[in-house]
This record gives structure tokens, C-alpha cells and sequence, in this order.
């Protein structure tokens, strides 16, 4: 009887082996796109057929528009900017999400003295009109919402799931780190809906699951690695696998005033963008820790914000500077292990990309 049960045992194994193999065999690529969070989020996803695709992907857009909708300041009636109207001086209920992404972001501010700091809510806000405007902000203005800034002036009580704020008047941006922590949410989803293997991008942030059916992983390329390797033009591709990737920098938002290019990115410490072209590609475990990590050594600059990441297990960083006479590239410990590991050639890469 037991050599009965073991045959069984094995001819199920044996069976549920090559239905695995099948589905993999057979899954199709589909891809999605639509507007969120200021951005346009991406998902490309390997299912048996169009009709679990396309579910799967309508539950995932669902979620990141749920999300959007608690943490955009942009919109006035977000649980953020309702927060941020509320909480002074007293305990506000948040909700699971909006704590989470908070609580993740004062891990991170102390651990960076407050380089990566969410109560930026009201120089942010500065910032974008002088962008708009063409004009720096005026002393009084930045002095002011230099008063109510700090990421100090922030409490959580995570048994009562609450926050409450030191001064009124402040102000709250998850902006570099919101997308992140969407891009794992809808990743979760995909998976909750049988995906295995899927990709969602933010903007310059990307989360992956398991890698492609007969591939090694998804080829993500690092953005301004080409126009940094002038002498060789070559794009740095990374081949990742649950996993995530996030780039943070000023390529497409920043003013010119005065002849001093000032980023979108503003530094807590001083109120002012950061001075100069630059970008910072962090790979990390979870697009939440890679989206805030990422601006995080952005204000940190080069020395500081590598430390951090050979402080952070399982990231690594590279880091693009424009100077007067080209670009200067630096890298984090880990990161020539993590190129070394998953670079792909431009031709494979692009061969990988049409699958």
C-alpha cells in the first residue's frame, strides 16, 4: 500500500510539474498603461489569455488610483491634505496605506538626518511656482515654510495608528515615495490574481516580479547611462527579478533663473532646489525603499548618500553628475556585483523587449 501511495505521490508531482510548464509555455505578454499620481503608470504582465490580463490589470490600476486618491497632494480632499489640514496638535486615525508610507519615511529621515524629509509639503509648493514663474522664492516665503518643515515635527503612534503635527500651516509631500510604494501595492494585486510574472513602472520607478516565462529576468535600462558613457555610448541595461529599480533626478523638471539650474528636489535643510544636473538610480528589494532611497542620496550628494546605501542591505546606487567637461559617474559597493551580475548587452536588450 505505501509503494501504491508513492507511485500516486509521484505521478501527481510529475503531473502538476508539466501543468506548470504548460501554463508557462503557453502565457502571452500584455501590456497596459494609464495616468496616475502625475505619471503614467505602466504594466506589462505574462498570462494564459487576454480575459485574466486584463482583470488582473483593472484590479491593479484600481488599486494604484485608491492609492493616488489618499496620498496626492495635489488633490484637496486626499487623506494627505486632509491630514496636513487637521493634525495639528492633536491625533488623527490614518488610514493602513498613508501610515505606512509615513512611518517608512521617518525610518528613513532619521537614518539621513533629515535629507529625505515628507514635511516639505510648503517648499515643494514654492518650488513648483518658481518653475512656473521663472522666479526664486522670495526670503519671507522660504523662511516661512522653512519654519514649519522638519521631519520632527511629525508623530506616529503605531498602536493607535494616528499622527499629529507640531505646527499649523505644515504641509506633507510622499511625492518621493508614493510611486514606489504604489508600484509594490499593484505588483500585490497582480500576484493575488494568479500573475507571476509582471512589471509595473512609475515614472522612473519599476517593481518585478518573477522573471519573463524562459527568461533570466525583466531588462530594465539605467536612465543617463547613455549620454554619461559619451565615449562608448552605451546604455547599462539590468536584468532584475522580484526586485525594483527607481530613478531620481532633474532631467525633466527643473528651472534655469540667474543662470543656476535648480532642481524640482528640494534639500529640507536649506529650502532650495538642488543646484546642478544630476541623477540617482537606486536598485533595491521593494520599490518603496528603492523610490525614497533614490531621493534621499539625490540630497545627500555622492559621499553621504553612498554610505547610506552600502549601509542598506540588499541596495545598490549609481550615481550621474554632470560637470563642465562631461559627466561623473559614481557607484555605490554593491553596485559593479549587481552590473556584473544582470548587464545585458544593447542587442539583447532590445531582443528581450519585444517578447
Amino acid at each position: 500500500m505505501m509503494i501504491q501511495v508513492k507511485k500516486i505521490l509521484r505521478v501527481a508531482v510529475c503531473c502538476l510539474l508539466v501543468w506548470s510548464a504548460n501554463i508557462a509555455a503557453v502565457a502571452s505578454r500584455y501590456e497596459f498603461a494609464e495616468l496616475h499620481m502625475g505619471t503614467q503608470f505602466k504594466i506589462i504582465l505574462y498570462a494564459s489569455n487576454a480575459k485574466i490580463a486584463h482583470r488582473a490589470a483593472r484590479k491593479a490600476f484600481t488599486r494604484i488610483r485608491r492609492l493616488d486618491a489618499i496620498m496626492s497632494d495635489y488633490q484637496e480632499t486626499s487623506e494627505l491634505n486632509q491630514f496636513s489640514h487637521q493634525g495639528a496638535n492633536k491625533p488623527i486615525k490614518l488610514s493602513r496605506d498613508l501610515f505606512r508610507v509615513l512611518d517608512h519615511s521617518q525610518k528613513l529621515a532619521a537614518r539621513t538626518a533629515g535629507a529625505f524629509d515628507v514635511t516639505v509639503g510648503v517648499l515643494t509648493r514654492l518650488w513648483r511656482r518658481a518653475r512656473r514663474t521663472g522666479e526664486l522664492p522670495d526670503q519671507a516665503h522660504l523662511a516661512h515654510a522653512l519654519s514649519v518643515t522638519g521631519y520632527q515635527k511629525l508623530h506616529l503612534d503605531a498602536k493607535t495608528q494616528t499622527a499629529w503635527l507640531e505646527a499649523e500651516g505644515m504641509l506633507l509631500d510622499v511625492g518621493g515615495i508614493a510611486k514606489g510604494y504604489a508600484a509594490d501595492a499593484a505588483l500585490r494585486v497582480l500576484q493575488q490574481q494568479g500573475i507571476r510574472s509582471a512589471l509595473v513602472a512609475a515614472g522612473g520607478d519599476i517593481a518585478v516580479s518573477d522573471a519573463p516565462p524562459h527568461q533570466h529576468g525583466w531588462v530594465v535600462a539605467v536612465a543617463g547611462t547613455n549620454a554619461a558613457r559619451i565615449n562608448d555610448d552605451s546604455t547599462i541595461y539590468l536584468r532584475l527579478a522580484n526586485a525594483a529599480v527607481s530613478t531620481s533626478g532633474d532631467a525633466h523638471q527643473f528651472v534655469e533663473i540667474d543662470g543656476t539650474r535648480y532642481s524640482h528636489i528640494v534639500d529640507p535643510h536649506t529650502g532650495l532646489g538642488l543646484e546642478g544636473q544630476m541623477s540617482v538610480t537606486v536598485v533595491a528589494r521593494r520599490g518603496t525603499a528603492a523610490d525614497a532611497l533614490a531621493t534621499a542620496v539625490s540630497v545627500l550628494g555622492k559621499e553621504r548618500g553612498l554610505n547610506l546605501i552600502d549601509e542598506t542591505t540588499g541596495a545598490a546606487a549609481l550615481l550621474i553628475k554632470k560637470r563642465a567637461r562631461g559627466f561623473v559617474i559614481s557607484a555605490s559597493k554593491r553596485w559593479q556585483e549587481v552590473e556584473k551580475r544582470s548587464k545585458v548587452s544593447a542587442k539583447k536588450a532590445a531582443g528581450a523587449a519585444a517578447k
